[in-house]
């Protein structure tokens, strides 16, 4: 399928000559997939592709993406011992270093998976695109503003198929509320809550760096699993589940579930970029306008608020992030009994409001005499076929992932421009989304990118 896919658009005149003369029989030969019988894919049809970050969530987009029919061609993880993957495929090529594998394997492989921790994205996601090949990330698509902006824009003039891992973008529920928010079913859209439960339950926030010295473990690459970022002493508080609560690795709560939750409301009510965006960081249970931050972790909870303007016809919008356990009030006629999910979305309409969990959950009306109305909206969307099954079709030629990087990246940006103002809490600041700069507060603009270890590049 690499030659297929690499000269997609152009047709050899032997190529033309074998397809004339294969016409004039198309009657009478039987078409090889059903010689094949049920399920057969034929060589010529199969995705051929390489992992990177073959554990965890990484090495489940691998298994699923495999069981879709593609074949696993290389597989890339710093650490052989977490890699579970390396033992489901056991034909598949192994590497340790990501661009070692793009080097070695470009011929023979259509795409790339990136299942790596925040801060390998770009580097990763990028050497693949340089490659010509199509790509799957894992959200956050970026550790950084500036990565997002330009993986995006690679991945655009490369024209590869992309998805990235906010699965929810592809369930019923995403749809339903999308068309019923378009219908008016709840009326004008002015605010919008959104929520996580983390971080303090998978990983802790708001501590310092560890300081006592620890053997690295024998199966790890500590200085391949560092990549763009520079040398630190290998602790197990970073690696290999812990990442997510540290600045120089992960991107916090908004990082691990923003793309998940903030993903709906920015699609259904096209919300575009902020103009300004200011948060509120407890280190101690308070939330003090001199809470400073501490540049090792993200704050053990946060509140983040966003501003978008008017679009068109749309009234302009205020969306509340809380995580760490903070909650937006439930709203006015909630039943007893009923609460809101532990993760997901509450929008406040002229005429009720609408909540659901993360990942697309299927949305929930209030009043619940709004549901008759609901129902009468009609289906305008294309239903998805699934998240996966999106981006495999797209890398054969079909239509573009629904969440592809030019709807992924932009969304990205907004959940980065969040995890950016945790580091001047209190601080309203502006937002220029088109020179990715903090007008009212440039020595922040520092942050919108991370100056990468040598041999580590866009």
């Amino acid at each position: 399928m690499t030659q297929q896919l690499s000269r997609r658009g152009s047709v050899s005149r032997r190529r033309f000559v074998s397809q004339a003369a294969s016409a004039v029989f198309a009657f009478s030969i039987v078409p090889r997939h059903v010689l094949g019988g049920a399920g057969f894919v034929a060589p010529s049809d199969t995705l051929n592709f390489a992992g990177i970050g073959a554990g965890g969530m990484g090495g489940g987009d691998i298994s699923t993406i495999a069981k879709l029919g593609a074949n696993v061609v290389a597989l890339c993880d710093v650490d052989e011992e977490r890699a579970g993957t390396f033992r489901a495929f056991p034909k598949a090529r192994r590497y340790k270093d990501f661009r070692e594998l793009i080097d070695k394997e470009a011929a023979h492989i259509d795409a790339v998976t990136v299942g790596t921790p925040d801060h390998i994205h770009a580097v990763a996601t990028m050497a693949a695109i340089k490659a010509g090949k199509h790509v799957y990330c894992q959200k956050p698509l970026t550790h950084t503003l500036h990565e997002c902006r330009a993986v995006t824009e690679a991945a655009r003039k490369a024209g590869v198929a992309t998805q990235m891992g906010n699965q929810g973008h592809a369930t019923e529920g995403s749809r339903l509320t999308n068309e019923w928010i378009q219908a008016g079913v709840i009326g004008e859209v002015r605010d919008v809550h959104v929520w996580s439960d983390r971080a303090g339950r998978l990983w802790k926030q708001g501590i310092p760096r560890p300081t006592e010295t620890v053997a690295v473990p024998p199966t790890l690459d500590w200085n391949l699993w560092l990549g763009p970022i520079h040398e630190r002493p290998y602790h197990p508080a970073y690696c290999p589940t812990l990442w997510r609560g540290w600045w120089d690795f992960g991107t916090g709560a908004m990082g691990d579930m923003g793309c998940h939750i903030i993903d709906h409301p920015v699609w259904a009510l096209n919300l575009g970029a902020p103009t300004h965006v200011e948060s509120r960081t407890t280190l101690d249970g308070s939330f003090l306008a001199d809470n400073q931050p501490n540049f090792e972790t993200y704050p053990v909870a946060a509140m983040i608020y966003y501003d978008f303007p008017a679009r068109g016809n749309l009234p302009p919008v205020r969306m509340t992030w809380y995580e760490g356990g903070l909650m937006p009030p439930a709203p006015a006629g909630m039943p007893d009994g009923e609460r809101l999910p532990d993760n997901g979305v509450l929008y406040i309409g002229s005429k009720g409001v609408m909540y659901h969990s993360s990942h697309g959950g299927m949305p929930q009306l209030l009043p619940r005499g709004l549901h008759e109305e609901a129902d009468k909206v009609p289906k305008t969307m294309p239903r998805s076929a699934g998240h996966y099954e999106e981006w495999v079709a797209a890398c054969k030629g079909g239509p573009a992932a629904v969440s592809n990087f030019d709807y992924a990246g932009p969304m990205t940006e907004i959940a980065l421009l969040g995890v950016l103002s945790l580091r001047a809490p209190g601080r309203r600041l502006a937002w220029d989304r088109e020179n990715q700069k903090i007008t009212n507060a440039p020595e922040l603009n520092q942050y919108v990118h991370t100056e990468y270890r040598p041999g580590y590049s866009l």
